[in-house]
């Protein structure tokens, strides 16, 4: 079979080199050639093929090239010095030259017709509803200038120069299949002289994507047959055709030039002919030096280990790091790797109780198995196949050695006999919460589990199971949550802690949860009725000299079930923020307690002997302790050491793992690549909310994209690959990012906060961002007493260096971030009267161009108004959007009614906690005996009178919930346009070995009637207004005003007026007088 295998994977790889090379991505067309992406260096080929050039080498990202017109230079993104920026090369090679320095990343699209000038797009001056808009460069240099056209994220100007082809936004989830929400939008053209808007036809909401002209016909890509082709719309003649039909694989990234059209398909370039609708694959090799894929020694770095454990009498740990099971001695000696598979994941260690074996889970079959090796690593390990191949968690060892108890994706609770490889399951999870807490602890005698499971209450309870007789047994009765179980040391006593006011935590995906804090208490069950309480009150008295005993008897646990509840006793420490439990010694137990406004947490250690509670270590981010009860591993920040469970007045840092210090372990990045693919196909299978993965023929589709790994040279074109995986899905948050990438240093560019203009030769401020009130965390450089610069002001030196508009403004602030910057500033552009002034420049100004946003827009609101109406933005449906929501609602509260504005809510959680807020009616007065007698409402906090919400594309998740809850609830009419639907949940997807992520969500959301609601189809307005580029280029936010206007045509029916205090009571009542 191994021959077998060898032999097909020879074939493969001499068909896929007869092939050429596939992940060749982002190609652009121009004087016979073709530049292209591969590996994240740009490169050069004949349009008909053969071998390719290397055009560029760096470290950093190079992307999105496009050739000038006359073919001679070639335009990219390039991400040098640590930033995003558009750079120049000539088309036969050379040294990049940069244009652009603003931090903000600069996505380049395309050139002018004339070829003067890179046209590329930016999000530096993003604000709701625009996010980013094109910009052009002299491929000379200098400043950068905006186009009039207010939102845009990629397009082109056509060959004439009358009009502009581009996507209005981009997309938060691009490789989403079947995809028919509120961003599957055409595309938009438009005449650059008079701004006049046409659309390119939608026939099912598809999505439109890519535009490119040719021959003045706009070309782009169309998913109205549930695969992405190419199509074409003539806007003189309205004409619109179909040019490719692949049902395979979507089309990727086109260009177009010299009438012909070269685009991306299942790994490969193409060049279409658009006339004859033929089409030709290309055969490319590429050849080269690829570094990011060369085997290598990675450090060892202390945060990024996982899974941490102890050797029974702690004298070495054990961690999970990048997918390999790593042991670290206390003092002497090395570290040691003893699994060295990068093509395996290897996860979640365990020592045995005896200290010869190790356990944890590993794939290196394909599917997750556990693995029982020895300590050193150097006998191959037992592997024991697991029923129901999915992923593994929380690995227990007995004491006795017999079993090893784990929970898996599935949130069951499983314990296998180690001699037979035999497991039986013990328990299910009543819900799949983010938080796993169904996770085994043994009884030292080995035959109980205990452990915390949620009831339908969504509160959890102590349970414990007994592995021989099959008896489970409820500790605790569900009145309290309960978390955290620990046994004591002789097998007596259960320790866990519990909250009485929980409560609304019980919602952990609604707002309503936030700001309700949670304090727990530690309780004690005393198990077997005969036994004593480590809490009864004791008493100096002789007592009877025992008989002789064996010592070190081995711990029975006994459970009586009878009137358990009545010796569940409160250990007396204050109640408050606990969140677990570890065991200590006999007669002590660790606990946690998260502290507000502590970089990780404390470390307390209770001992029953002289009943009282002391700090054994703070802070502490991880900790755990060995089989013997003697010794603690805990990790603070960085630092990984190991203590003695009796120590005191120990700090951070005391016993610290120094064989971790420039501990190394070898990684080949081509199996790890193999591995972290095959792993994001299992997240979709295993961690979806839904058993079907959506249809999707799933092997099929591992078949489909695997070969494409043998191509992959970086982690850039591993994400690529796995994104497509996810997307085939179709369901929105399945991102893929991150992962390991190579450290390119930055160099920040400060910001002051300011637009600019160029004035009588020189730079002059046109606006300045002054964070506006009551936004202590917003730095506005500008905003600094005696500073005193305001638009209208020239800016002529920085640090001494004078200022020239030959020069790109930026490059004049590299390196100025945070730092004092000298300017000398003056209100004419010669230097007579000019003054110094020292800033400091931030690294990003778009809080304070957001606030500013959000404050004209309340503004506008009030003078449209007439005072009468608030304005609320919602940024999102997390802390900041909570904080935003209860600052400018209750603030207003005197208005009559509320525009709430959750365009591009980037969402968060389930915003019960502001609809309930809107949704409040009046139903009562307190009468106030001042000034005018304006009684207290009931309820007080509220407005009363009509509210309208704005809702956008760029609106989604927690900000699809958030109108889909306004609307059921008929709080008031939705404005704008469809959101982008886009709504299930996103919890507990593991990380990838090297830190990469891919989302398989987790929960669907159906409505009352029980069926599939909102996901990949958005919330429809009931008035439905676009942002045309003529209004909003005049000034206008036509969604805003249509907001306003309805919201005062529903005052006339629904203001609130408050009732006057009525006449005064005559309660005064006697007999009348006979």
């Amino acid at each position: 079979m191994k021959k077998l295998a060898t032999l097909a994977l020879c074939i493969a790889t001499t068909l896929a080199c007869a092939q050429g090379t596939q992940l060749l991505r982002q190609p652009a067309l121009g004087n016979k050639q073709i530049t292209f992406v591969y590996a994240n260096d740009l490169w050069l080929v004949p349009a008909t093929g053969g071998e390719a050039k290397r055009l560029t080498s760096n470290e950093g990202e190079e992307s999105q090239p496009h050739f000038s017109p006359d073919g001679k230079w070639i335009a990219f993104t390039g991400q040098y010095d640590g930033n995003t920026d558009v750079y120049v090369i000539p088309t036969e090679g050379g040294q990049p030259v940069r244009l652009t320095w603003h931090p903000g990343p600069d996505q380049v699209t395309g050139w002018t017709p004339d070829g003067e000038s890179v046209l590329f797009t930016s999000s530096r001056e993003s604000v709701p509803t625009k996010e980013s808009r094109f910009y052009t460069i002299k491929r000379t240099g200098g400043m950068e200038v905006p186009l009039e056209i207010p939102r845009a994220v990629a397009g082109e100007i056509s060959e004439d120069g009358k009009q502009i082809a581009y996507q209005q936004i981009g997309f938060w989830d691009p490789e989403w299949r079947n995809y028919r929400g509120g961003q599957a939008k055409p595309i938009w053209i438009v005449d650059l002289k008079t701004l006049a808007l046409k659309q390119t036809p939608q026939t099912d909401n598809e999505r439109h994507t890519n535009p490119v002209w040719l021959n003045n016909v706009v070309y782009f890509l169309s998913e109205r047959d549930y695969a992405n082709n190419i199509w074409s719309f003539n806007p003189a003649t309205n004409e619109l055709k179909q040019h490719t039909f692949h049902a395979d694989f979507d089309v990727k990234n086109l260009d177009a030039d010299n009438g012909q059209i070269v685009y991306e398909h299942g790994g490969y370039l193409h060049v279409l002919n658009p006339t004859s609708n033929q089409t030709q694959r290309l055969t490319i090799y590429v050849r080269g030096d690829f570094h990011w894929a060369r085997d290598r020694w990675e450090d060892v770095r202390p945060a990024n280990l996982v899974n941490a454990a102890l050797s029974p009498t702690g004298q070495r740990a054990l961690f999970e790091f990048r997918g390999e099971i790593i042991t670290v001695p206390k003092e002497k000696g090395d570290a040691r790797n003893i699994t060295r598979n990068s093509a395996a994941a290897d996860r979640a260690p365990v020592w045995s109780p005896d200290g010869k074996r190790i356990a944890w889970f590993s794939d290196a079959s394909g599917e997750y198995q556990l693995m029982i090796g020895d300590q050193e690593g150097l006998e191959k390990p037992r592997a024991i196949a697991l029923a129901n191949p999915t992923f593994f968690f929380k690995p227990a060892w007995s004491p006795d050695g017999k079993y090893i108890a784990y929970t898996d994706t599935d949130y069951n609770l499983w314990n296998m006999e180690v001699a037979t490889g035999t497991a039986k399951k013990i328990d299910t999870e009543r819900y799949a919460h983010p938080n796993r807490t169904l996770n085994p602890v043994w009884s030292p005698d080995s035959k109980w589990i205990a452990y915390a499971r949620l009831l339908d209450n969504h509160y959890k309870v102590i349970k414990v199971h007994h592995v021989e007789t099959n008896q489970s047994i409820q500790i605790t009765d569900g009145l309290a949550d309960a978390i955290s179980p620990v046994w004591d040391a002789t097998g007596k006593y259960l320790y866990f802690l519990a909250s009485t006011n929980y409560g609304l935590n019980t919602g952990w995906l609604d707002m309503s949860s936030y700001d309700r804090p949670v304090t727990r208490a530690l309780y004690v069950a005393v198990l077997a009725k005969e036994d004593a309480s480590p809490l009864a009150p004791r008493s100096d008295e002789e007592k009877e000299k025992p008989k002789d005993e064996k010592k070190d008897a081995a711990p029975v646990v006994k459970i009586d079930t009878d009137n358990l509840a009545n010796r569940i006793l409160p250990v007396d420490v204050p109640l408050r923020n606990y969140t677990g439990l570890l065991p200590g010694p006999d007669g002590y137990v660790f606990y946690f307690e998260q502290v507000a406004n502590q970089q990780g947490q404390t470390l307390h250690r209770y001992n029953f002997k002289d009943r009282k509670s002391e700090v054994y270590l703070a802070p502490v981010n991880d900790a755990t302790v060995s089989n013997d009860r003697k010794s603690v591993l805990y990790r603070s920040n960085t630092t990984w050491g190991i203590l003695s469970a009796s120590d005191n007045g120990k700090k951070v840092g005391d016993g610290k793992l120094e064989a971790l210090n420039a501990f190394k372990i070898k990684i080949n990045p081509m199996a790890e690549w193999k591995q972290i693919f095959r792993e994001g196909w299992r997240y979709q299978r295993d961690f979806l909310y839904v058993s079907n993965v959506h249809g999707a023929p799933w092997n099929d589709v591992y078949t489909w994209y695997s070969p494409w790994i043998e191509h992959v040279r970086h982690r850039t074109d591993l994400n690529y690959v796995v994104d497509i995986l996810g997307g085939e899905v179709a369901v929105g948050h399945s991102y893929t990012n991150g992962g390991d990438f190579p450290d390119v240093k930055s160099v920040p560019i400060g910001l002051l906060g300011a637009d600019y203009e160029i004035d009588k030769g020189a730079y002059r401020f046109k606006k300045v961002y002054l964070g506006e009130s009551w936004n202590p965390e917003l730095k506005a450089p500008l905003r600094e007493p005696g500073v005193s610069i305001a638009a209208g002001d020239y800016l002529l030196e920085v640090n001494g260096q004078s200022v020239s508009t030959t020069t790109n403004l930026y490059a004049y602030f590299e390196a100025t971030a945070g730092k004092q910057t000298k300017l000398r500033v003056n209100s004419k552009p010669g230097l007579e009267g000019s003054r110094v002034v020292t800033v400091v420049p931030v690294e990003n100004e778009n809080q304070l161009r957001m606030m500013d946003w959000v404050e004209s827009n309340r503004r506008k609101v009030e003078e449209l108004s007439k005072g009468q109406l608030a304005y609320v933005y919602v940024p999102n449906t997390g802390q900041g959007g909570y904080t935003y929501f209860n600052r400018y609602y209750f603030a207003q509260q005197d208005r009559k009614g509320a525009i709430i504005d959750e365009r591009n809510n980037g969402g968060g959680s389930a915003a019960d906690y502001m609809v309930d807020i809107m949704a409040r009616e009046l139903h009562g007065y307190f009468n106030s005996r001042a000034s005018d007698h304006r009684p207290f409402l009931t309820p007080n906090a509220g407005i009363f009178g009509p509210k309208v919400m704005l809702i956008n594309e760029r609106a989604g998740s927690g900000g699809d919930l958030l109108p889909y809850l306004f609307n059921k609830m008929k709080i008031g009419p939705l404005v704008g346009t469809k959101t982008w639907g886009g709504l299930v949940g996103t919890w507990d997807t593991p990380p990838f070995v090297d830190g990469g992520r891919m989302v398989a969500p987790r929960g669907g959301f159906y409505d009352v009637k029980g069926e599939w609601a909102v996901e990949g189809v958005g919330i429809s307005p009931d008035i439905e207004v676009q942002q045309t580029p003529a209004d909003v280029v005049r000034g206008r936010d036509p969604q805003l005003e249509r907001a306003v206007e309805e919201a005062l045509k529903l005052m006339k029916t629904q203001a609130i007026d408050i009732k006057p205090e009525p006449a005064p009571p005559v309660k005064y009542r006697r007999p009348n007088k006979k």
